[in-house]
């Protein structure tokens, strides 16, 4: 059985590097904040020192990390993976960056001699504990396809998007989506409190309308619960969001409701609220208009 190395030890890599431990991977671990890697160490699992040393370590790599600058870290500063890449081994990027970032990743890895698959993923901190995130894959099918059983030890589905950048592409257009509509529920759930009407009425006109879907039925329940416990926190969205509109900007397409939700967010951010879940972005529409929907803790 391959040799699993695994980098980014947050919210989302730590259940996902558990699962693959789960599924009788061996495994090796490194992340930026040793204090994340206890709870493995106390599992018997190998906790490296560097990038370079789970490298040496791995015929698969994954790197689950916030954003392009920490994957440049983990690829090329100092002690990065890159430096002891075996060659054929397989970079697995599921982290949430640019394209730009991401084809620029894999001309570090291939020019190591190893493979490299960008596979970002659709799916918050649940999802992942629970081994149900959707993998959007771009590479090399063959490779793709040969590791499909280690990528559905993370998640329920493997997405094929294309080459290498593709995964990435898709991560963007997805979570357009993603932060538009979490905006567009805590505007109407506002809107709905200054018309006098109450959150579980609410909630139940939306999951009983044409507009029903998962994103408003998990968040609305959390927001009525005033329950901000972070899932997929603010500040990832805000990034992501970022990203998103950088892309638009350079392909030049207009993006005006994604650019409103991207402001939302950064107005979440300063007031304080980067760090919990993104269905906080509604306490910005809330300390505006004086709406009270979340119930008070």
């Amino acid at each position: 059985m391959e040799k699993i190395g695994f980098i980014g030890l947050g919210t989302m890599g730590a259940p996902m590097a558990l699962n693959i431990r789960k599924a009788g991977y061996p495994l090796c671990v490194w992340n930026r904040n040793p204090a994340k890697a206890i709870p493995f160490n106390n599992l018997g699992i190998t906790v490296c020192a560097t990038p370079a040393e789970v490298a040496a370590g791995s015929d698969v790599l994954v790197i689950m990390v916030f954003g392009p600058e920490a994957l440049h870290d983990v690829l090329q500063g100092d002690y990065g993976l890159c430096e002891r890449l075996k060659p054929g081994c397989t970079v697995i990027n599921m982290s949430t960056v640019s394209r730009e970032a991401t084809l620029a990743a894999a001309a570090a890895v291939g020019a190591c001699g190893g493979v490299f698959i960008d596979a970002p993923v659709a799916g918050s901190k649940k999802p992942a504990e629970d081994g149900a995130l959707t993998i959007l894959a771009g590479g090399e099918k063959t490779v793709i396809d040969r590791l499909t059983p280690l990528l559905t030890t993370m998640g329920r589905v493997v997405i094929y998007c294309g080459p290498a950048g593709q995964g990435t592409a898709m991560k963007l257009f997805i979570n357009l989506f993603l932060g538009t509509l979490m905006q567009s529920l805590a505007e109407g759930l506002c809107m709905g409190a200054k018309l006098g009407l109450g959150i579980p009425d609410m909630l139940s006109v939306i999951e009983n309308s044409a507009v029903a879907c998962p994103l408003f039925k998990v968040k609305g329940a959390a927001i009525a619960g005033g329950d901000f416990n972070k899932n997929f926190s603010v500040d990832l969205l805000y990034k992501d969001l970022n990203l998103l509109l950088e892309a638009a900007d350079a392909l030049g397409v207009p993006l005006p409701v994604a650019s409103a939700a991207r402001e939302a967010f950064s107005g979440a951010r300063a007031l304080g609220c980067g760090d919990e879940d993104m269905a906080a972005v509604i306490k910005v529409i809330e300390a505006v208009t004086g709406a009270q929907v979340r119930s008070p803790k």
